[in-house]
């Protein structure tokens, strides 16, 4: 299917991306009775590429509020629920969990046509190990870091959005956390866009900008549909689309 023009031009790669991590995720639904020395199995399939393993855990817990009386405690449940399979460079990660499935690829990342076919490729293994009965969710984080060079007069130099202080207040900004969730007009995909800072390092004259797109879809299908890769393609057009409308030419230049 051809993409239109305007789409094409969001997917233009940049010399230098400022892309700190990619991750797509697949979200499943697998047999309850299913062991996790099956997900340990996995590694067999990648152990070549992915011979760390670690335990993953999940843990949850809470408040539960009753009228007249202080909050009770809910007590933390949950444990493990799969693994984690690192590279011997430590760049890239593949999660083999009781939810499903993730690919992480950490700084370099070189591109799309890299990225994605090794995604499928470890996502074939999954299915054939762990056998899921669907699919619920597809999504694409990426978690941009971009170094902005100090002093800097305003964030709208290089960001279209950002937070405002109100006239009046000093204008620093030592720190801020910025969400925005910002629904596709059609086709039900979802953005959660983050927007913060870390910590300026003395050592530099940067100021480390995190800009975290993250872009989903829940629905359900097969394990093995070939729609998985064709919406793949579409969260990744909406992430490419919101990175370039949220970026100045300014800051483009330093991706060059």
């Amino acid at each position: 299917m051809k993409l239109p023009d305007q789409i094409h031009k969001y997917m233009k790669p940049y010399p230098n991306p400022p892309i700190q991590e990619a991750l797509l995720d697949i979200r499943t639904v697998v047999s309850p009775e299913i062991d996790l020395q099956v997900f340990a199995s996995y590694q067999g399939k990648v152990k070549d590429r992915f011979p760390k393993k670690e335990d993953r855990f999940v843990w949850a817990g809470g408040f539960q509020f009753k009228p007249g009386n202080p909050p009770e405690i809910i007590a933390p449940s949950g444990g493990p629920n799969g693994f984690f399979f690192r590279s011997t460079a430590e760049n890239k990660i593949v999660q083999a969990r009781k939810d499903g499935f993730t690919f992480n690829k950490l700084r370099p990342y070189e591109n799309w046509d890299v990225f994605l076919p090794e995604a499928k490729e470890l996502w074939k293994y999954f299915v054939s190990v762990v056998k899921p009965k669907s699919v619920t969710r597809l999504a694409l984080r990426y978690i941009n870091r971009i170094e902005i060079p100090l002093p800097i007069k305003s964030f709208k130099d290089y960001l279209v959005t950002v937070p405002e202080i109100a006239d009046g207040l000093p204008q620093g900004l030592a720190k801020f956390f910025m969400q925005l969730v910002v629904p596709k007009d059609t086709g039900g995909i979802v953005a959660n866009i983050t927007e913060t800072m870390e910590p300026i390092d003395s050592g530099k004259n940067v100021l480390p900008f995190i800009l975290d797109i993250d872009v989903y879809q829940s629905l359900n299908l097969e394990p093995v549909d070939r729609k998985i890769w064709e919406i793949f393609d579409g969260l990744r057009e909406y992430k490419n689309l919101i990175f370039k409308k949220s970026v100045t030419p300014k800051c483009e230049e330093l991706f060059q």
